[in-house]
């Protein structure tokens, strides 16, 4: 009798085992899998964030409507014009004007310049955003070059528009506006969404 009570004794300790390793297991896949999900919701949740906040500084990816119905001359914004190229993008961009002094609510016409300087076609796309972020909201786009992808053929050059205005409610305590674009090439960006 005492070989029977033995052997399940032994046995019973190496199904604890099992059972504790088959739980680990399943406890890592469960957390692997709510990582992944949460990685993948985090970017919808942190356009949500940014669109109630007002922070990050994006800008509206549409065109504005029409221009502001009323133009603030009491006051004058420094607008700030700045442009960056993404690494292996192959282009030069450049702002034609880097600061301009507007009168919110006023509609102005500026434009960048870009040169493909590759010996092959590309497709660039320009990203924009503001600084402070809580102006983005302020910072009206009536036509853009950021709105479509920019064709531009081997050596080629173009003078891309921007109409914009300073929407008249701008808080007072801001002075100065900062947009800012980021020129990536529009088709590495479309093969990594894919």
């Amino acid at each position: 009798m005492s070989k029977h009570s033995q052997q399940p004794e032994s046995s019973q300790p190496s199904t604890t085992k099992e059972r504790e390793k088959r739980r680990s297991t399943w406890s890592l896949v469960g957390m692997a899998v709510a990582m992944f999900g949460f990685a993948f919701a985090l970017v919808p949740l942190y356009d949500v964030f940014c669109d109630i906040t007002g922070i990050n500084g994006k800008t509206a990816s549409t065109p504005s409507a029409v221009a502001a119905e009323r133009i603030d001359t009491s006051r004058t914004v420094t607008v700030e014009f700045v442009a960056y190229i993404n690494q292996g993008v192959g282009w030069t961009f450049t702002p034609q004007v880097t600061q301009m002094e507007v009168h919110p609510g006023e509609t102005h016409k500026i434009a960048y310049a870009a040169q493909n300087l590759t010996a092959k076609a590309s497709v660039g796309q320009a990203v924009p955003s503001v600084s402070p972020g809580l102006a983005a909201q302020y910072f009206n786009k009536i036509q853009c070059f950021c709105f479509n992808h920019q064709p531009l053929e081997a050596g080629a050059s173009a003078e891309l528009p921007l109409v914009f205005y300073i929407d008249p409610e701008l808080p007072e305590d801001i002075h100065t506006l900062t947009l800012a674009y980021t020129l990536f090439n529009a088709k590495s960006a479309e093969a990594q969404t894919q």
